[in-house]
């Protein structure tokens, strides 16, 4: 299954290389799509992506992995042209209405492939070469927009859909790891696995905080450190070289395995939370930029080595066939939290943008406390 490990890892670096990253807003703006358009248009995506998770995994669970990578990754690359040629509202729209179809098939997919060709050893290193790859494309994509695209915002979307073209041929290449076929497997019913999920109330913590969590650097990482660096008084020019140091400490992921290794479960836990909380106190109270450039930056090495620690924990706990459809739900639970935690941070930052950091700090330590009962309760069961 090695082959599978090496595709995946060359679709991430592939499906990272999104070209028109850095100008993604004023890409929209220029074929005359609105803020406020823009906002009700990543909410429609939000939505239609719970919804869509779970039948999602069902699906995926029964007609196969294999499958379902394959016609997502064809989608993407269809999605990406719709991109390329929008022009207003209903074009944009209907992109991410295709990615929020696309992400929603990916959602739990991708990671089982991973997990299941990795046969049990070494999977959590496996997600963080998958995650840098990521990041790599991601870094490789602003580097060709700052130095040979600039303000040619039509080829930085010819060029995303070009690699997301080539990131669907690789698909193809997947060999299926499911153990069962179409006709032999017998799926548990929906009902079943949700209920398992939320009978399992110990493991509802850990979801809890990873939702929490994940929020936290997310909304921060991405929307409100612009926001800080603005009130920093930072330059266009600083915030680019912060986007590409940014985009660099992603690319650690791969170092998730031994550091949490070395730590064990429950140090990991303090420590990714705890430098989450002291970022946020950190932001709330500076305004000034090199304590900003370090809290935001700090926020995104620990996401970075939280992600594949997580995904490493929710693949193992699983003991049914139908992964796609646990993990779905999985998924569908953590953002029915962040969608909260995302309306409570947008509502804090409009007031007062320190007002937000510190809830973003008040969030991580909330997270903590989640992750040290669940592993307690772990620990006890284990033993």
């Amino acid at each position: 299954m090695r082959k599978n490990r090496y595709l995946l890892y060359a679709i991430a670096l592939l499906q990272g290389m999104v070209f028109y990253g850095p100008i993604a807003t004023l890409y929209r703006q220029a074929q005359g799509v609105t803020i406020l358009q823009i906002t009700l248009i990543e909410s429609i995506s939000l939505a239609l992506g719970i919804l869509l998770e779970v039948p999602w995994g069902i699906i995926a669970d029964r007609i196969g992995y294999r499958r379902t990578m394959i016609f997502c990754s064809g989608l993407y690359f269809l999605s990406k042209l719709v991109f390329w040629q929008a022009d207003g509202f209903a074009g944009f729209l209907l992109e991410r209405i295709m990615l929020s179809v696309v992400l929603a098939g990916f959602s739990g997919v991708d990671s089982s492939i991973l997990y299941l060709s990795c046969q049990g050893q070494d999977s959590q290193k496996a997600f963080g070469m998958y995650h840098s790859m990521s990041m790599a494309g991601l870094l490789a994509a602003a580097g060709t927009f700052s130095l040979l695209i600039q303000d040619d915002y039509s080829s930085a979307g010819l060029l995303t859909a070009v690699s997301y073209g080539l990131a669907a041929l690789l698909s193809l290449g997947l060999t299926e790891v499911k153990e069962t076929t179409v006709e032999t497997a017998r799926p548990e019913p929906i009902r079943a696995t949700l209920q398992s999920t939320l009978r399992n109330r110990t493991f509802l913590l850990f979801l809890a905080g990873v939702a929490l969590l994940s929020e936290c650097h997310q909304t921060i990482t991405v929307f409100l450190n612009q926001l800080q660096y603005a009130r920093c008084g930072m330059n266009s020019t600083a915030m680019g070289v912060l986007y590409i140091a940014d985009t660099l400490l992603g690319l650690l992921g791969v170092y998730s395995a031994a550091l949490t290794g070395r730590l064990g479960t429950r140090r990991a836990c303090c420590l990714f939370c705890g430098l989450a909380a002291a970022s946020c106190l950190v932001l709330a109270m500076t305004a000034r930029p090199l304590p900003s450039a370090m809290g935001v930056l700090t926020l995104r090495l620990t996401n970075t080595l939280f992600q594949p620690f997580q995904w490493e924990i929710q693949n193992r706990q699983l003991q049914t066939e139908n992964r796609a459809t646990a993990l779905s739900v999985h998924s569908m639970l953590i953002s029915c939290i962040a969608i909260g935690t995302n309306l409570s941070f947008g509502a804090l930052s409009d007031w007062n943008l320190p007002a937000a950091f510190f809830f973003g700090g008040g969030i991580c330590v909330v997270s903590l406390m989640c992750f040290l009962i669940w592993h307690r309760s772990a620990v006890r069961a284990a033993s």
